[in-house]
């Protein structure tokens, strides 16, 4: 918990940086160099609860853990310690050489999910406007963008959460599908606990029995990549036992005979043969989840990762439609977000296919908009590029220089062997990050960047509510903020303006930037998130000077596969009120919920924010749901001979995402100090393996090495390696980077493998 820059005396209320909750904590210099991180108990997300990674959150902050110099490339090979000056010119010199013999397309520019929403804007305006490059992805990629697609084409809008975690224990019956949070995001269990507490039931669909599936009244143990035929055979028995909501299914929704037709293919024994998941499982959690007024089906990586993970979330939402359990008070489908931003990270511009405030890059008003703010010829903006796997695919080949702004994808990249060499192949290589990870001692020019304690700055978590990270103390001499960087480079590159370095500066640009877009933040500002536990998008501004709500364009529903809400969709779901309003699709003019902030100057109210989504009609045209018919495919590659195990792949409640930061602190290293194979004492039994005996996983891609975890709480023919982890340990050297379709997402929960014992 060390720092030796100059502190502020005052205690600083907070987020973590960490997953998606976004817990709140206190920040206090006490002494020392230390900064004392302790419990914010007036935060409604964790209501004071942290994680062991929350609460050693600020030793990152140490000198000796992060980066307080630029380092470059000496002809010698060695990364040395430079000014920022020469770190900055020799960036700058060495994309504008690549783009003058290349074109822009050869520039990339890779981001990540923990960047603040001013940072992912400023990267995604400095990719296209200084640039000029539609080769622009971003670590989000790999984490949520499956359910986006999916909720996309059901609702016409992805919000991760369209209610708000105080919802959850307040509900009948939640099935939880992929996801561990309790070793995920530890402080949210509580409300799957206080579930139980209520009355409720908890239904975990998960290969592996976790510590969240011990606590779960039902436990559904799929074969992993079969998510999507337990869906369908759900529904099939939702039809067959007549628990169809048909009331609802007319009033609000569209599609549900094809939709219907589909399921009814999947009867019950024929998903028990797929799944392994036995018909009276089958039924008892139809039974479950169809018995109380208010049911939730929430989703995460699980069915989510997979080249199909778009058709398999579609399922699960088409179970929510047929039951009435969308759009309605204490019911509904949402995905659990991973990335401390992940929420805000896809929603303004450092996603390929993206403009700011969640508009389509192939939109002409959208362009218009954004180019308009920009202040930019529209046709000057490059159109969308390849999605993340694909970008790492192309480095060294097509990309020739890349920017890397906050991600390390040489141990989060699927078949990473791969990407690792791609990148060591690139004719230059950048990176910004807090400390050296693994990707950036690769680089040809690194640069020490501030984290979140040190700087101010927008997340937006998994509910999709924006809060206010704040300073709390000055970083060490020698770090620059990620603003400060893109300011400098676009300089050199011939941008004078347009890239500021203050944050709240940005964010007003986003504001303008996002108005009348899916994700409206135009309505919030930086005093209003001080003042508030956080302000919920939609929030669009209020009129000016009282007057009439600006009306939105209403634009056909997006075409299959697109990955994003097309520009200035109707329904703001928080027009409820008003159905007048929201059939015109204009902007909420409702008054203010109870506690809402007060009214401005001149007596028009600030919108209160949306925190509860589509609860008189959905982000359509038409304001209903869609159902879309879905039929199950086996995994891009199945078990055979050769490779005749499933490998699945998670994380570890001491570790998180790729390891960077904290394989850097050493209570957490402790409780997790390395990768490991989880195998069924059956397995075990074959291989001659004993606990902690090293064990090689081998797909088509490579070998990883781990030791044995041998335990009866993973199916016999599956094993599972946490993916924290460089070196032999490496999960992600075995995974496969098969894409879905719609939302480009690999397909890292399930490969086919071999175990085979390693000699000592």
């Amino acid at each position: 918990m060390q720092n030796t820059g100059t502190r502020s005396p005052a205690t600083t209320p907070t987020h973590c940086p960490y997953c998606a909750l976004q817990c709140g904590m206190n920040l206090t210099p006490v002494g020392g160099g230390t900064v004392e991180v302790s419990e914010r108990a007036d935060f409604p997300v964790n209501r004071g609860a942290l994680c062991g990674k929350g609460r050693t959150a600020a030793q990152v902050l140490a000198p000796g853990v992060r980066l307080t110099s630029p380092l470059v490339r000496s002809q010698g090979g060695a990364l040395v310690p430079a000014g920022w000056d020469e770190a900055l010119d020799r960036i700058a010199g060495s994309l504008g050489r690549t783009r003058a013999r290349y074109g822009a397309d050869a520039l990339g520019v890779f981001g990540g999910g923990g960047l603040t929403n001013e940072k992912a804007y400023a990267l995604g305006k400095f990719a296209r406007v200084v640039l000029g490059t539609s080769q622009i992805d971003y670590n989000g990629r790999f984490c949520m963008s499956s359910a986006a697609a999916a909720g996309t084409r059901a609702f016409g809008l992805d919000r991760g959460l369209p209610f708000p975690l105080e919802d959850v224990p307040r509900t009948g019956c939640v099935i939880l599908v992929g996801s561990n949070p309790a070793e995920t995001m530890p402080p949210s269990l509580r409300y799957f606990t206080e579930l139980r507490e209520n009355g409720g039931t908890l239904i975990v669909v998960d290969p592996r029995r976790t510590r969240t599936a011990e606590q779960a009244d039902l436990h559904l143990a799929p074969r992993p990549g079969t998510d999507l035929a337990l869906a369908l055979g759900l529904l099939h028995l939702v039809v067959a036992e007549g628990r169809v909501d048909e009331a609802y299914v007319e009033e609000r929704t569209s599609g549900w005979e094809e939709a219907r037709a589909a399921a009814m293919a999947h009867w019950p024994e024929h998903v028990e043969r797929i799944t392994g998941v036995s018909v009276p499982e089958l039924r008892e959690a139809v039974r479950l989840f169809c018995a109380p007024e208010a049911a939730m089906v929430l989703t995460a990586r699980g069915p989510e990762q997979q080249a199909k993970g778009t058709d398999t979330v579609g399922a699960w939402i088409n179970l929510c439609l047929a039951t009435g359990r969308a759009g309605r008070p204490l019911s509904g489908y949402g995905c659990l977000t991973g990335q401390g931003n992940g929420q805000g990270g896809r929603e303004h511009g450092q996603k390929a296919d993206q403009l700011p405030g969640y508009r389509r890059l192939t939109d002409p008003a959208a362009r218009r908009h954004v180019a308009e703010v920009w202040g930019v010829d529209p046709d000057a903006l490059p159109g969308p590029g390849r999605s993340a796997y694909e970008l790492l695919d192309a480095l060294g080949s097509d990309v020739r220089s890349l920017l890397v702004m906050g991600s390390n994808p040489v141990v989060s990249a699927p078949r990473a062997a791969h990407v690792e060499e791609r990148l060591r192949s690139l004719d230059f290589l950048a990176v910004c990050d807090v400390v050296l990870s693994e990707t950036a001692r690769l680089a040809d020019v690194v640069l020490p960047v501030t984290q979140w304690a040190e700087e101010t700055g927008t997340t937006t978590n998994l509910e999709g509510r924006v809060l206010l990270r704040r300073r709390a103390v000055t970083p060490p001499e020698g770090v620059r903020g990620d603003l400060e960087v893109l300011h400098a480079l676009a300089g050199r590159l011939g941008v004078e303006k347009g890239f500021p370095v203050d944050p709240e500066e940005v964010f007003e640009e986003l504001r303008r930037a996002s108005a009348g877009g899916p994700a409206d933040y135009s309505g919030i500002d930086y005093r209003r998130l001080a003042r508030e536990d956080g302000v919920f998008w939609p929030c669009p501004a209020p009129p000016p000077h009282g007057g009439p709500a600006l009306r939105a364009a209403v634009t056909p529903p997006p075409p299959a596969g697109d990955t994003a809400p097309r520009a200035d969709t109707a329904a703001r779901p928080d027009t409820a009120a008003r159905p007048d309003v929201a059939a015109s699709g204009a902007e909420d003019a409702a008054a203010p919920h109870p506690g809402a902030p007060a009214p401005a100057a001149g007596g028009t109210a600030p919108h209160p924010g949306t925190p509860r989504l589509f609860l008189d009609r959905f982000a359509t045209p038409d304001g209903r749901a869609r159902f879309v018919p879905v039929a199950h495919r086996p995994s891009a590659e199945e078990p055979d001979e050769e490779y005749p195990v499933l490998l699945t792949t998670g994380r570890v409640v001491a570790q998180y995402q790729s390891g960077a930061q904290t394989r850097r602190v050493a209570e957490l290293n402790a409780a997790a100090p390395g990768p490991f194979v989880e195998l069924h004492p059956r397995l075990a039994a074959r291989l001659g393996a004993a606990e902690g005996d090293p064990l090689a996983v081998v797909s088509r891609r490579g070998r990883a090495v781990a030791p044995a975890r041998i335990t009866t709480g993973i199916r016999p023919d599956t094993v599972f390696m946490p993916f924290h982890w460089p070196g032999e340990g490496r999960a992600n050297t075995l995974t496969n980077p098969a894409l879905d379709p719609a939302s480009r997402m690999p397909e890292f929960k399930v490969c086919a493998v071999r175990v085979e014992a390693v000699p000592r």
